[in-house]
């Protein structure tokens, strides 16, 4: 069936009219102007949390006006493609006009969601925890399996990515592992993410070919900014120092450089090992630690007006999604229901269509809640 461009077009147009809408372009534009000129002032860098505030401030407006902008000049140059292809009767051209609608048509879906993530922390960037639920090695397994996953997906989309802590388990696997994803919207995106993942397959470690189902939970936290006021009394934290490890034991650094912190108050613990010393561990620890301890704050804060509003069935639950790699290959978000059944695709990084159902099933939620 020929593809109907001149209906495609016209909903992507629509699409759009909608993002612009929500966007606020003239609004955006007005902001990017006030913080150009604040910018322009030398004293700003008078004050370096101020400075760093507003120049963020910039790099982030003008980010998302020319991702608005440019989509519609995409949709412009596709237009005419399409026209160039249709006069002079050139399959080769409508073909390429066809690849072309196919990456737009996904490049505004993805725009479309964005505009969706309007929370108070869904700007940021994000740090990601992974952990080793119940399931021995297999969970281990499991745990690397998708912090490769995060990482490629991470890569398909040119995001930067550090690795700030991994413990790996005895056999094979790892214990845990911390990284950050350091781009605007990272949180809003992945966010949807956090929860218990389950992998139902025929374990490789099972020297009798069983089927094994194993856990892993993901943690995500907004990034902590200068600007944020979390204060940590010296008190609250005992900081131990220990010499860093590879896999099986493996020493990496043969000075106690590695850093495990306690918040004592709440029992949080973060491990940091993968900077060259010490004293950088020790920053990269607190600031997780402050990302941590944000998040509980707004968490409490969150049930205590859940528990003035009633109770409010907007759980996410203890299993969010299942990756089945025997009987059957299917991964499945058990929130949404969306399913797919390249399993290996979505270890590959394939997540995106996972992360917008996600999305939009959260702002859902949220209204539902709002209006019972």
């Amino acid at each position: 069936m020929a593809t109907d461009f001149t209906q495609e077009i016209k909903d992507l147009r629509s699409t759009m009219a909608s993002v612009r809408e929500v966007t606020d372009l003239a609004k955006l534009e007005q902001q990017i102007a006030e913080l150009e000129e604040q910018a322009a002032d030398p004293a700003l860098w008078d004050d370096q949390e101020r400075a760093q505030q507003v120049t963020s401030g910039l790099s982030r407006a003008k980010a998302e006006h020319d991702r608005v902008t440019g989509m519609d000049t995409r949709i412009d140059d596709l237009e005419a493609l399409v026209e160039m292809g249709q006069e002079e009767n050139d399959a080769e051209t409508l073909a390429e006009a066809e690849k072309e609608l196919v990456t737009v048509r996904k490049a505004v879906g993805e725009l479309e969601v964005r505009t969706l993530l309007a929370g108070e922390y869904d700007e940021r960037a994000a740090v990601v925890t992974i952990r080793a639920g119940a399931g021995g090695v297999d969970a281990a397994d499991f745990a690397e399996m998708l912090m490769r996953m995060y990482l490629r997906w991470a890569e398909r989309h040119g995001y930067p990515v550090k690795v700030l802590d991994t413990s790996y388990a005895e056999e094979a696997g790892l214990k845990s592992a911390t990284f950050e994803v350091d781009v605007p919207y990272a949180y809003g995106n992945l966010s949807v993410e956090g929860g218990t993942h389950r992998l139902v397959r025929i374990s490789p470690f099972d020297n009798q070919g069983r089927r094994q189902t194993s856990f892993a939970a993901v943690e995500v936290v907004p990034l902590i900014e200068q600007t944020d006021t979390i204060e940590i009394p010296e008190n609250d934290l005992k900081i131990d120092v220990f010499r860093s490890s590879g896999p099986g034991g493996q020493s990496v650094n043969t000075t106690d450089s590695a850093v495990r912190m306690t918040h004592l108050p709440t029992g949080t613990v973060v491990s940091m090992q993968n900077e060259k010393s010490q004293i950088q561990n020790r920053a990269a620890a607190l600031r997780v630690m402050q990302s941590r301890l944000l998040l509980l704050k707004k968490a409490e804060e969150a049930a205590e007006r859940k528990e003035l509003a009633g109770d409010v069935k907007a759980s996410w639950g203890e299993q969010m999604r299942s990756y089945v790699l025997h009987p059957y290959q299917m991964v499945k978000d058990l929130r949404t229901n969306f399913e797919v059944g390249n399993t290996s695709g979505v270890f590959d990084g394939d997540i995106d269509g996972f992360i917008e159902a996600g999305i939009r099933w959260q702002i859902a939620q949220g209204k539902a809640a709002a209006e019972g």
